[in-house]
């Protein structure tokens, strides 16, 4: 069970922290990929530097044994980060398909914070 938590987290952070890196540096990418319900500059860049944050925390305070309970409650941050991502697609009516990844992240996001609490 301990190496599936270890690989999934370190899936999770690789994710987290090239998708939010995406948000905070290169905006006009991430706005291109995400139309015309693109959430404002100001908004993505601090959703961006969450994702990251979140990303190092999966990793970090578990590997250095500095901290450790801030894993799981980086995971449960990142899975409410989920929720809002699913709640935004929701809202501007998007296809089911938009909130898929969301959803499928909130999931394994859930499972890093019960494997590691």
């Amino acid at each position: 069970m301990n190496i599936a938590l270890w690989l999934l987290q370190g899936l999770l952070a690789a994710f987290f922290l090239a998708v939010g890196s995406m948000k905070v540096f290169t905006y006009e990418k991430f706005k291109a990929q995400a139309g015309e319900g693109a959430p404002s500059r100001s908004l993505t860049a601090f959703i961006g530097i969450s994702e990251i944050t979140g990303g190092w925390g999966l990793i970090l305070p578990w590997a250095t044994g500095l901290l450790p309970v801030l894993t799981p409650v980086a995971a449960g941050a990142l899975g409410i980060v989920m929720v809002l991502a699913v709640v935004h697609h929701a809202q501007h009516r998007d296809p089911f398909g938009k909130m898929v990844p969301a959803l499928a992240l909130l999931v394994l996001s859930a499972f890093v914070a019960w494997g590691r609490a």
